[in-house]
């Protein structure tokens, strides 16, 4: 089952490179939640969804290389540096997601970073 699990979460932290809110909105359970710590969580695919959508919006190119990813039953836990083009600047943003599963969905995930990090990399 933990491997299963991590091979799902390596599939979603790729998929960011294709930037499509439907693909990624599908890894989450129907009721799952999506908490970026920094802000509050979003609940439900179709919420999580429009988050994602939003949040986004003017990536121009996403790579997201993963240092540590590690599972335990229906646990991951994903170290990441995310490397992201917004419009012409470019954002590396360190950051660790814990993911909770549920019948090989994303249950729950709560993403760990510095905020300011993200809007400093924007000026």
């Amino acid at each position: 089952m933990a491997q299963a699990n991590a091979e799902i979460i390596a599939s979603f932290i790729a998929a960011w490179s294709r930037r499509d809110p439907d693909e990624l909105a599908g890894y989450f359970c129907e009721d799952g939640c999506y908490h970026n710590m920094p802000t509050g969580p979003v609940q439900g695919r179709t919420a999580i969804r429009g988050f994602i959508a939003a949040f986004i919006r003017d990536w121009s190119s996403t790579e997201w290389d993963v240092l540590t990813l590690m599972a335990q039953g229906d646990k991951v836990v994903a170290e990441r540096l995310d490397r992201t083009q917004v419009g012409d600047k470019p954002v590396d943003l360190p950051c660790c997601g814990v993911f909770e599963m549920e019948n090989g969905h994303i249950k729950v995930w709560r993403d760990y970073f510095d905020l300011s990090t993200y809007l400093n990399a924007l000026k």
